[in-house]
């Protein structure tokens, strides 16, 4: 199983909200760049960077901090937020993400989805299903959806996803633990390999999270409890490769 460290990038700065709420943010880093180069010398293999600020307006908006934290390392990495075009696709990928993460289009578009998929293939494209109660939430977590998150998973798989980060909203930035039984139910039903997101907090947690392999569940992001403590992070990677 994968560790993800989490970068979340905010006015250029790595910061952490909670349940996505901008106005629960706390700065962690000036320098997203430093931060994820120093994950990568602890021992990390894959990053997660989502640009929040693209989420909320809807086409990225932290390029230069991509492109730094790119050059900063040399290990991979996968971006998320505001990705609702070819063009924002094409650019987050030509400034060094390993693959992107399409959530909002995927929901309000699926063919676009597909699109995307045929045209990158389904190791660069990622799908987000970001989940409130069981619904997809869309647009930085702002708009819950009708749709259940499993069948967006099950309609997603169908059209050629692969990859799956899956976020229970209601843990994310809260420390709370992962909501086990909704993983292994994305898991199971869809068949997606499931990146587990939302409340990972310790390394049971993780232990957790790895004995669900069998099923799907191949990486987990850490956030909040890295950059507080809570997780050392080679004690999560050991933990993960079991």
């Amino acid at each position: 199983m994968i560790i993800y460290p989490a970068i979340d990038l905010k006015d250029g700065q790595c910061v952490r909200l909670i349940q996505g709420r901008i106005e629960d943010k706390t700065v962690y880093s000036n320098d997203p760049a430093s931060t994820a180069a120093a994950f990568a010398a602890s021992g990390a293999g894959y990053l997660h960077v989502v640009d929040l600020d693209g989420a909320f307006q809807g086409s990225p908006r932290n390029s230069e901090a991509i492109a730094a934290i790119a050059a900063a390392i040399d290990i991979p990495f996968q971006v998320g937020g505001g990705l609702r075009s070819i063009g924002d696709v094409d650019r987050i990928l030509g400034l060094g993400a390993a693959r992107v993460i399409i959530g909002t289009r995927a929901v309000k578009n699926p063919d676009f989805l597909k699109e995307m998929l045929e045209l990158y293939g389904p190791e660069k494209i990622v799908l987000g299903i970001d989940a409130r109660d069981g619904m997809a939430a869309v647009e930085g977590w702002v708009e819950t959806t009708a749709i259940p998150a499993v069948k967006l998973g099950i309609d997603m798989k169908d059209l050629g996803a692969r990859h799956c980060i899956y976020t229970d909203i209601s843990r994310d930035g809260l420390l709370a633990g992962p909501n086990l039984a909704a993983i292994r139910e994305m898991a199971e039903k869809t068949g997606l390999q499931i990146i587990a997101s939302g409340g990972v907090s310790t390394l049971e947690n993780i232990e957790d999270l790895k004995s669900m392999e069998s099923w799907g569940v191949t990486g987990a992001i850490i956030g909040k409890a890295l950059y507080d403590g809570k997780i050392d992070l080679a004690a999560a990677l050991s933990a993960a490769a079991g």
